[in-house]
This record gives structure tokens, C-alpha cells and sequence, in this order.
């Protein structure tokens, strides 16, 4: 069985850091794109950052240049460094990722968030 597990949240004042990391396990065959979403108290989950397999990267505009998203393939695991925090960066933080089971078999699985507060 595969997990996402996220660790790395808590209670920062804003300008501070924060690294998140989600770690798969279970039976692997290999993952594709990761990524990070956020979802705010009241708002619509959103994309905050992605990587592919092959270290392509996007961001949402509101953090580019403020966090940064990489991935360590043979302990597969993402991280979100992210630096100059902001009280509206204040959400649960959930890791996703498209993880192959065999050659042929994958699909979506999320992590159960990790929870971020930005205080002014």
C-alpha cells in the first residue's frame, strides 16, 4: 500500500522559513510529477508547486521566488522550501504525487496535509 506522508508544518512569523518534506512508501515502482497544494480556511485548494520526473518545475505566481520545490528520487521524497513567509501563506499543505505500482500502473495518491500558519 502507498502513503504520502508530510511532515515539516507549524507556527512561523511572517519573513520566517519553513521546509516541508512528504516521503512515499509502500510498493514503488517509480513516481512522475509531484507536487504541493495549499488549501486555505474558506478557499478552493490550489496548486502551489510541481516538479516532473525529469526536474521540470512550475510555480503559482503568488510564491515564485519565495519557495522552492525539489525531489530526491532514491529516498523519494519531495520538499518545499519555503522562505519570506506571509500571513496569506497560512493553509494546510498537501503533498501529491502520480506513483507507478508496476510499469503500467498509476495513478494520484495525497498526503493527509501538514498544517502552515503564518502569524503577523
Amino acid at each position: 500500500q502507498v502513503q504520502l506522508a508530510e511532515s515539516g508544518g507549524g507556527l512561523v512569523q511572517a519573513g520566517g522559513s519553513l521546509r516541508l518534506s512528504c516521503a512515499a512508501s509502500g510498493t514503488i515502482f517509480s513516481i512522475g510529477r509531484m507536487r504541493w497544494y495549499r488549501q486555505a480556511l474558506g478557499k478552493q485548494r490550489e496548486l502551489v508547486a510541481g516538479i516532473t520526473g525529469d526536474s521540470i518545475i512550475n510555480y503559482a505566481d503568488s510564491v515564485k521566488g519565495r519557495f522552492t520545490i525539489s525531489r530526491d528520487n532514491p529516498k523519494k521524497i519531495v520538499h518545499l522550501q519555503m522562505n519570506s513567509l506571509k500571513p496569506e501563506d497560512t493553509a494546510v499543505y498537501y503533498c501529491n504525487a502520480d506513483i507507478y505500482t508496476s510499469r503500467y500502473l498509476h495513478r494520484d495518491y495525497w498526503g493527509q496535509g501538514t498544517q502552515v500558519t503564518v502569524s503577523s
